[in-house]
């Protein structure tokens, strides 16, 4: 009973307590930043250095622990409608990152103006840390994400229980490291960011882009589920804004919430009053909590992009579309890591966009400023997968229900956030 009372209690932290203590972060970085001594920066620009080393080695192990389980665990139940499922939700991620591209490519020039460039985040100033310590990590980005879906993919042909127990078990122990590490250091690191950057008088550029974006990807995010939801409307003969009225539910309650996970309950009864079969949303919904991030890529997309346009960078199309593709991939393995999408993003956005860890670090705080929007998006876009899935199967056999995700010891999480 105390150790279920202890979780309970960390998960409250987590899901109450990290976007005011980002929010917070970010504000006495800014306050500090006026009035510390050259010395006492020093002390924290030293702390983000360590904190920078330990995420560069910690980011392969991370992939190779979240994804290759998550795409194992994709081969426990078979059939078609998996299939299909799996098909439309990443159809649906891909869409997404790519309308999110577009319109970002379309305003981000009208949105951030040459005064808003920054030549390197951070070192407008010459204060260097007392010391560092190398971290270098096990295998580069590349390697990690190949191995991992070697293993994943291996396990769901063989379904050998043996590697897959290791593999769950490797997956609790970076779940343990997100937890009890990186999560509780994050505020820290996201303060010695700000710091930093008050001191080298950039700190009200990012602040004036980021309010920018935050206004855009909410603007995007609902956009993007009229258009999911007039294409299911368009298969199954429904009005779409009909249907986007009845999951208004669980849009506000994913809001609330900022958790997949507490909001299957009430997904599910709200895609059955779309006209769904119990059983088709019954397997749809904890599915598509785990394999549907439409609200998530869109702001991965238009958040590294801004960062992007802000250091000068020209975008190539041809480089987001490669990152597009690997991003929907990569974040089979968000499910159970606190703010996973992006922790899972972070490998592919140091081995394909180049990030170092200042604009790592940016990516996380912004993200997290927006985790509720792609929550919203998310789960309310499940009910448009959903509806498509129950037109195609109305008239066939309906395998059981999956199981809805578990929460584990090293997962207090449950489902991803955001």
């Amino acid at each position: 009973m105390l150790k279920f009372k202890k979780r309970k209690l960390l998960k409250l932290k987590l899901k109450w307590g990290l976007l005011p203590a980002v929010i917070c972060a970010i504000a006495a970085g800014i306050v500090c930043g006026l009035f510390f001594p050259p010395w006492l920066t020093r002390v924290f620009i030293t702390v983000n250095g360590l904190f920078g080393n330990f995420l560069g080695f910690i980011i392969p192990l991370l992939i190779v622990g979240l994804v290759a389980p998550g795409i194992a665990e994709l081969g426990r139940s078979a059939g078609k409608m998996l299939l299909i499922t799996t098909i439309l939700a990443y159809g649906f991620t891909l869409a997404a990152g790519f309308f999110s591209y577009g319109v970002a490519d379309l305003t981000y020039p009208w949105i951030i103006t040459a005064a808003d460039r920054i030549t390197s985040f951070g070192q407008a100033v010459a204060l260097k840390p007392y010391f560092t310590i190398a971290m270098p990590p096990l295998m580069d980005v590349m390697t990690a994400l190949v191995l991992a879906f070697t293993l994943g993919l291996g396990m769901a042909v063989i379904n050998g229980s043996r590697l897959k127990g290791a593999m769950q078990d490797f997956r609790d122990i970076i779940d343990h490291v997100i937890v009890a590490v990186i999560i509780p250091l994050l505020p820290l690191y996201i303060f010695g960011i700000f710091l930093n950057m008050t001191v080298g008088g950039q700190v009200a550029t990012v602040l004036g882009v980021f309010a920018k974006i935050i206004v855009l990807i909410f603007a995007i995010t609902a956009v993007m589920l009229v258009l999911q939801f007039t294409l299911a409307g368009l298969v199954a003969h429904k009005n779409p804004f009909s249907m986007l009225k009845t999951m208004m539910v669980s849009y506000m309650t994913a809001l609330g919430t900022q958790s997949s996970a507490a909001t299957i309950p009430v997904n599910l009864k709200q895609v059955e009053k779309l006209g769904v079969q119990k059983e088709i949303a019954g397997f749809v919904v904890p599915l598509c909590a785990t394999i549907h991030l439409s609200g998530s890529t869109m702001k991965i997309v238009a958040c590294s992009m801004a960062i992007f346009l802000m250091l000068g960078r020209p975008l190539n199309f041809t480089q987001y579309a490669g990152f597009i593709f690997m991003l929907g991939i990569t974040m089979v393995a968000a499910p159970g890591v606190p703010g996973g999408a992006i922790m899972a993003a972070l490998g592919i956005l140091q081995s394909m966009l180049g990030f170092g860890e200042t604009e790592l670090g940016l990516m996380i705080a912004l993200y997290i400023a927006m985790d509720s929007f792609g929550t919203a998006c998310n789960v309310t876009g499940d009910g448009a997968i959903a509806v498509l899935v129950n037109k195609i199967y109305a008239r066939h056999p309906v395998i059981p229900a999956p199981m809805p995700p578990q929460e584990t010891t090293g997962n207090p999480q449950g489902v991803h956030i955001g």
